[in-house]
């Protein structure tokens, strides 16, 4: 189970215990924003795009960020594909609605996209399509393995109510 192998990566920093799960659905960024009570920015969406060879890369961006073509194919050079539901499960090990960068099937390049700096904390999905965690942009660059932050989203806002900068 995809939740239970996202719990054994967060065993390792002591954090299992920190994983949410809930008798709701957050398998959208409505539905965890809704589930968890913050505003959907708040929630980092994990997205699954074909990588230059055969290994995926995920972009892990605010709830109200969408990527932005020219600004992924300037960073990365090639263009943003993203996967269908049946290989996002193959490159990750898990499904739609619970993808995160935790306690992957593969070893994946993570991208954490600079939309989510404007908060203290966020919330990634845990494998599942009703968990979460919350996180600093800190903890989660650490516990993803992050390559680096990227700045390939576009429609956010630096002004959207939230609850302040990420340290």
């Amino acid at each position: 189970m995809s939740i239970a192998r996202v719990k054994e990566h967060f065993r390792a920093f002591e954090r299992e215990q920190d994983v949410l799960e809930f008798t709701t659905s957050s398998a959208t960024v409505d539905m965890a924003a809704a589930t968890i009570g913050v505003i959907p920015a708040r929630i980092a969406k994990t997205l699954s795009f074909r990588g230059s060879g055969e290994n995926a890369i995920l972009i892990v961006a605010a709830g109200d960020a969408r990527v932005d073509n020219k600004k992924f194919r300037e960073t990365f050079a090639f263009k943003p594909r993203m996967l269908t539901p049946e290989e996002v499960l193959e490159q990750t090990g898990h499904e739609i609605g619970g993808v995160c960068p935790f306690g992957l099937a593969r070893e994946l390049e993570v991208y954490l996209d600079v939309s989510m700096k404007r908060f203290t904390t966020i919330f990634p999905a845990c494998g599942s399509t009703n968990s979460a965690i919350e996180l600093t942009c800190g903890e989660l660059a650490q516990f993803s393995g992050a390559k680096e932050w990227v700045d390939v989203c576009k429609d956010w806002s630096d002004n959207a109510a939230g609850d302040g900068p990420a340290s």
